[in-house]
């Protein structure tokens, strides 16, 4: 599993069902010309994504081989989503950790 750099990158994540309500919710609520981030509160390093994912997979973390980081890779990924909350009251309704063991469940599914 290539992983960039030491994988110290950051990320949000946000389980993909809490992304198309809010979607949904800004096309239906929101006003136009409005901007809406959506985020979700769950800031992870890549090497702690990668860790998660192998140890829930039964796998060895020696199969996470760290590559020559791509030229400019932001370091950070960070969303302030206080908007959407505040004016359309969203916000996730899936935890990271119910949200990711989802995924895994679907992936294991659907190997096709």
């Amino acid at each position: 599993v290539p992983l960039y750099g030491k994988g110290d990158n950051i990320r949000d994540w946000l389980y993909v069902t809490d992304h198309c309500v809010a979607i949904d919710l800004v096309i239906h609520k929101g006003e136009i010309g409005e901007t809406y981030l959506i985020g979700g509160d769950a800031e992870k390093t890549n090497i702690d994504i990668a860790k998660l994912l192998a140890d829930k997979l039964g796998k060895d973390q020696s199969l996470i081989e760290s590559v020559e980081d791509r030229a400019g890779h932001d370091y950070r990924y960070a969303i302030d989503f206080s908007k959407i909350k505040n004016e359309l009251g969203w916000q996730p309704s899936v935890s990271f950790e119910e949200g990711i063991d989802k995924t895994i469940e679907w992936y294991k599914n659907n190997e096709k």
